[in-house]
């Protein structure tokens, strides 16, 4: 392998032309330039100099071989200079996957909190429901997600969660549907139709209507909160969202009350152990603070 300073002397004389000249432009004693150039040429087995009066001239492959050594130092160089911009915060792309309604109510306020914090760095969107982006957290495809969980819903295998918000659940009926008095109680809707949305928000409706004392009538089921209002409001049944899913949509035909002690966690979550780039850092910092608020 080709000692990076040693290139850098053989560079630096094709660039300068005199041995004095490219120790000066490196900062290195002439004899030291000198050494690098004959160790590059043992190391190569190439006949990179040759002697030309009280000088030296690069031969043909001298000449080839400081040119594509210009192009390593400069990709070296560049990749340096981004490093340390990334590092600073001065510049980057984070991958973010965020499922519907987060994607809808908290990153465009993370975004905006960003550009005041850390105008350089830019944030790459893809709208994914947690068991997606985990997948994409595995394959590298994004470098963060906002996702949920219920309780006793278990985290993907080498995910990281940290819970920023607790995010309530309600009731949704179709407005001029009696709710009852004070804390809504769902068995009060037993014989009604229900409409259900994702698979995991399924399980937590059942879950909820099993502790209610009844196994709730699914009629339709729609991974979309906007469609699913509809339905309610179509007087099709009743259902339970959470709070996010209700401050991107809320349908003027529906009311919603809601149910105690019912929530889902909202969490940053990353792939593989800590440390990770300051990037990902910011950005995580950043959904923290406007989750929590």
């Amino acid at each position: 392998m080709i000692d990076l300073h040693r290139l850098e002397a053989l560079v630096a004389l094709h660039r300068t032309g005199t041995v004095s000249a490219a120790a000066a432009a490196l900062h290195y004693g002439q004899p030291t330039v000198s050494h690098h150039l004959r160790r590059l040429e043992a190391e190569t087995g190439s006949v990179l100099l040759r002697r030309v009066g009280r000088g030296v001239r690069l031969t043909p492959d001298g000449e080839r071989l400081a040119r594509r050594g210009e192009e390593v130092l400069a990709l070296l160089a560049r990749a340096e200079a981004e490093l340390t911009a990334s590092t600073s915060l001065q510049s980057g792309v984070v991958r973010l996957a965020a499922f519907p309604s987060a994607a809808a109510t908290l990153v465009p306020r993370a975004v905006t909190l960003l550009g005041e914090r850390h105008p350089g760095l830019d944030l790459d969107l893809v709208e994914a429901e947690p068991p997606e982006a985990a997948e994409l957290l595995r394959a590298g495809t994004v470098d963060l997600a906002l996702t949920f969980s219920y309780p006793d819903q278990p985290e993907p295998d080498g995910i990281t969660s940290v819970a920023v918000h607790e995010d309530p659940l309600y009731l949704v009926a179709p407005r001029g549907l009696d709710l009852g008095a004070g804390p809504v109680d769902l068995s009060r809707f037993a014989g009604t139709r229900w409409v259900t949305g994702c698979e995991r928000c399924r399980r937590e409706l059942l879950a909820l209507c099993a502790h209610a004392g009844f196994a709730p009538e699914i009629a339709f089921a729609s991974d979309d909160y906007v469609a699913v209002q509809s339905l309610v409001a179509s007087g099709l049944g009743v259902t339970v969202l959470p709070g996010l899913a209700l401050r991107a949509h809320l349908n003027p035909d529906v009311v919603r009350r809601r149910v105690p002690g019912a929530s889902r966690r909202i969490q940053v979550t990353t792939y593989g152990a800590p440390p990770h780039p300051a990037t990902v850092d910011a950005v995580a910092a950043v959904l923290t603070e406007v989750s929590g608020a």
